[in-house]
């Protein structure tokens, strides 16, 4: 029903920057919150971020306050997270998700991408 790509990943030095990007399809786009996990080798899965329909509200977890920021351009059927401040801690596979229902609440969601690799060298 729905296809997530992500793009945008790579290997950045701490300190710097990236800017993850999720191209939707298969259904109207902003029917859908849309959101971010992050999963280490040998770790859980952790929420990142999320997004709601019509991207006024956003929220984050913890790890990521103040660094990350997650948007959404309707017209382009995109997602992004623009990541700052970037840490060794935040190497990780970063998927992008989508859901009509809380994707934070639920810590999960019904639609996934294929991840991005995301490594932050120190």
């Amino acid at each position: 029903q729905v296809q997530l790509v992500e793009s945008g990943g790579g290997l950045v030095q701490a300190g710097g920057s990236l800017r993850l990007s999720c191209a939707a399809s298969g259904r109207t786009f902003s029917s859908f919150r849309m959101g971010w996990f992050r999963q280490a080798p040998g770790k859980e899965r952790e929420f990142v971020a999320e997004i709601s329909w019509s991207g006024v509200g956003t929220y984050y977890g913890d790890s990521v306050k103040g660094r990350f920021t997650i948007s959404r351009d309707n017209a382009k059927n995109t997602v992004y997270l623009q990541m700052n401040s970037l840490k060794p801690e935040d190497t990780a596979v970063y998927y992008c998700a989508a859901d009509t229902t809380n994707i934070r609440r639920r810590d999960n969601a019904d639609y996934w991408g294929q991840g991005t690799q995301v490594t932050v060298s120190s």
